[in-house]
C-alpha cells in the first residue's frame, strides 16, 4: 500500500492510495459544494447541477456518456450532500483511461437550456417522490427546525417552488463559482501506478480554471424545537429527533460513531432491545452525522400512532440511563468490534476507500489510513464516552413528529 498527493499548477489536489493486492480501481472527484452552499433563490441547485452534468458535454451527448461507460463496464454514479457533490468510477485497471475520460469529461457540462428545462421536470418529480415518503419529509422537517436559519438546515433537494423558478444562467454561475479546480479533490484507490494516474489528471483536468470558493462554515447549536405535522393517510407515525454531536474537525468523532452503535444500531443496541425486540416499534435508530464545523446525532423512529408517546418516553429513558451511567466495558467492545469490522471490509473494495480517502483530504488535509483509523476507534475508553455525553447530551433533543396524530408531546 502506498499514498500519493500533489497539487497541479491550477490548485486541483491530487491523491492516490494505491494497492497492488486490489483487481479494480476507483476514481472520483469531490467538490466542495452543497445544499450548506445555496441561497433561498437557488434551494437544491447542487442537487440539480449533479444531474446536469450527466446530460452532455462539448464532446458527448447524455446517450454517449453513459453508453461510454458502459463500453468498458465502468460502474459509475454521483450524489450530493449538504457539503459535497461526490463523482466516481470503478473499472478494471485496464479501462482506467477511457472511463477516466468519461469522468472528468462530465465535470466540464455544457449546461444547455434545453436539457436544463427538462431535467427541470425530473427533479420536481423527485421531489414530489420524497414528500411521499414520511421519513423524507421528517428528516428534512427535523434538519430545518434543528438548524433554524444556519445554512445546514437547507434541503438538498430544494422545493418544487425553488426548482421551478431556477434559470440556467443561474446554474451557469453557480457552476463556475463552486466546481473551480481549487474546490476539488481528485482521489484514486486501488490498483494502479502513480505516474500514469498523474498524467491522466494533467491531461484532463490541466487546463481547468477557477480561483477557491468560500463557504461560511459557522459553527451552530440546535433549537430544539418540538414540532408535529399532520398527515393522515399515513398507516404509522414518524420520528425524527436531533441532537448536537461533535464536528468533523473533532477527534471526539470517533467516540460519537461508538455510542451511536451502542445506542441504536440496527441490531443488539439499546433501542434495539428496548423498543424492538418487544415490539414497540417497528424502527428505532441513532445515527452520527459529522459537518463541517458541526455534528448530529438523529435518531429515527417509526410506530402506530397511539403508541407514539410512550415509544417517545421510552427513547427518553434510554438516553437519560447513558447519559446518567454511561455504556459498560462490554457494550463498548462489542461496538468496536462492530465498526472495526465494517471499516474493513469497506477498505477491502477501492471504492469503499476512495470516499474514506477524498473527504479525509478535503477537510482534514490528511491521509488517514485504515490501520490509523483503526487505532483511533481502538483508542476510544468509556471516560471518552462519558465526556462525550456530558459535552454533547443526547436530551433534550429537537423533535418533528410526522403521521395520522398530533396528539404528541415530547417528555420531560
Amino acid at each position: 500500500m502506498s499514498f500519493h498527493q500533489t497539487k497541479l499548477d491550477n490548485g486541483l489536489q491530487v491523491i492516490a492510495e494505491l494497492n497492488d493486492r486490489a483487481h479494480s480501481v476507483a476514481a472520483g472527484f469531490f467538490v466542495k459544494t452543497g445544499s450548506r452552499d445555496e441561497t433561498s433563490e437557488l434551494a437544491g441547485v447542487s442537487h440539480f447541477l449533479e444531474h446536469m452534468t450527466f446530460k452532455g458535454t462539448p464532446r458527448r451527448d447524455a446517450l454517449a456518456v453513459n453508453r461510454d461507460f458502459d463500453r468498458v463496464g465502468a460502474k459509475h454514479n454521483a450524489q450530493t450532500s449538504e457539503e459535497d457533490t461526490f463523482y466516481h468510477v470503478t473499472c478494471l485497471p485496464e479501462y482506467l483511461p477511457p472511463a477516466f475520460d468519461v469522468l472528468s469529461d462530465i465535470l466540464r457540462p455544457t449546461l444547455r437550456e434545453d436539457d436544463f428545462e427538462t431535467e427541470k421536470q425530473v427533479i420536481i418529480e423527485e421531489i414530489r417522490m420524497y414528500l411521499d415518503n414520511p421519513m423524507s419529509v421528517a428528516y428534512e422537517a427535523a434538519k430545518t427546525a434543528h438548524y433554524g436559519g444556519h445554512p445546514l438546515g437547507n434541503s438538498i433537494l430544494g422545493s418544487v417552488e425553488s426548482i421551478t423558478a431556477m434559470t440556467a444562467d443561474q446554474m451557469r454561475e453557480y457552476f463556475a463559482r463552486r466546481y473551480s479546480a481549487e474546490n476539488m479533490v481528485l482521489a484514486f484507490a486501488g490498483k494502479g501506478q502513480w505516474e500514469p494516474l498523474l498524467e491522466l489528471a494533467q491531461k484532463h483536468c490541466g487546463s481547468w480554471q477557477g480561483g477557491p470558493a468560500s463557504r461560511q462554515a459557522v459553527p451552530v447549536r440546535g433549537t430544539g424545537e418540538f414540532r408535529a405535522l399532520l398527515r393522515a393517510d399515513d398507516q404509522q407515525q414518524t420520528v425524527v429527533g436531533v441532537a448536537d454531536g461533535p464536528p468533523l474537525e473533532s477527534k471526539d468523532r470517533y467516540a460519537a460513531h461508538l455510542l451511536a452503535t451502542i445506542l441504536g444500531d440496527h441490531t443488539g443496541s439499546r433501542l434495539y432491545w428496548e423498543l424492538i425486540d418487544p415490539g414497540y416499534a417497528d424502527g428505532a435508530e441513532i445515527s452520527y452525522q459529522d459537518y463541517n464545523q458541526a455534528g448530529s446525532f438523529f435518531t429515527f423512529l417509526s410506530c402506530e400512532p397511539e403508541s407514539t408517546r410512550e415509544n417517545l418516553g421510552r427513547v427518553a429513558d434510554v438516553y437519560k440511563d447513558l447519559m446518567r451511567d454511561g455504556p459498560t466495558e462490554e457494550e463498548l467492545v462489542q461496538a468496536k468490534n462492530k465498526v472495526l469490522a465494517r471499516s474493513v471490509l469497506r477498505s477491502e473494495r477501492p471504492m469503499g476507500r476512495l470516499a474514506s480517502l477524498g473527504f479525509h483530504w478535503m477537510y482534514h488535509g490528511a491521509y488517514i489510513s485504515v490501520e490509523q483509523e483503526l487505532e483511533a476507534f481502538g483508542r476510544v475508553t468509556l471516560p471518552d464516552l462519558r465526556r462525550l455525553l456530558e459535552q454533547w447530551p443526547l436530551w433534550p433533543m429537537t423533535i418533528v413528529s410526522v403521521g395520522p396524530t398530533t396528539d404528541v408531546q415530547p417528555p420531560g
